[in-house]
C-alpha cells in the first residue's frame, strides 16, 4: 500500500483543498491451493486474500445502500474507508491472467470487477477547510457592528429632533 496525502493552498482565497491517492497492490490473491505456496508466502496470500473478501464485503454493502458499512473488518478497508463511502472519487484497476490455466482466477478478478463497477458512491465533493466560512462569518460580524452603529446613531439623531421639536419657538 502507497498513500499519498495531497494539500493545497489557493494563495488569493486562502482555502485549502485536500486528497488522498491510495495504491493498493493485492498481487497474490490467487487460489493458495493451486499456488502451492508456503510459509511466509502463503501466509501473505492469506492475508491478501482476507483482505480483499473484507473489500468485497464492504463493496457489497455500499451496493445494497446498507446502514451498516463493514470497514473494520480489515486495515486494508479501515484504511480506504474515506475513499470508498461518502464523497471521494474512486478507481479500481484490475489485471487478469490470460493463460489458459488461470482462467478461475481470472473468472473471479472480472466478477469482483463487475460487482465493484456497479456500485454508485454518490458525487463527490471538495474537501475544503472552514477559511471561507470563516471569512464569511468575519465579514457579518463586522456588518452586524455597522448595522449597530448606525441603529444608535438613528436613535441619537431622533432624540435630536424631539429635543428640538419640544422647545418653544420664539415669535
Amino acid at each position: 500500500v502507497v498513500s499519498i496525502n495531497v494539500r493545497g493552498v489557493d494563495m488569493k482565497s486562502g482555502s485549502t483543498l485536500q486528497g488522498n491517492l491510495h495504491l493498493v497492490d493485492l498481487a497474490g490473491s490467487e487460489r493458495v491451493d493451486r499456488s502451492e505456496v508456503t510459509g511466509d508466502r502463503l501466509k501473505e496470500a492469506q492475508h491478501i486474500n482476507k483482505s480483499l473478501s473484507a473489500l468485497g464485503d464492504v463493496i457489497f454493502a455500499l451496493a445494497q445502500k446498507n446502514a451498516h458499512v463493514p470497514y473494520r473488518n480489515s486495515k486494508l478497508t479501515q484504511l480506504l474507508q474515506s475513499s470508498l463511502g461518502g464523497h471521494a472519487k474512486t478507481l479500481m484497476l484490475v489485471q487478469i491472467n490470460s493463460d489458459v490455466k488461470s482462467y478461475s482466477e481470472s473468472l473471479s478478478t472480472l466478477k469482483f470487477a463487475e460487482r465493484v463497477s456497479g456500485i454508485e458512491l454518490g458525487a463527490a465533493k471538495s474537501t475544503k477547510d472552514g477559511k471561507d466560512v470563516r471569512e464569511l462569518m468575519e465579514q457579518v460580524a463586522s456588518l452586524r457592528d455597522t448595522i449597530l452603529s448606525k441603529d444608535e446613531e438613528i436613535e441619537r439623531l431622533q432624540l435630536l429632533k424631539d429635543l428640538k421639536s419640544d422647545k418653544p419657538t420664539p415669535e
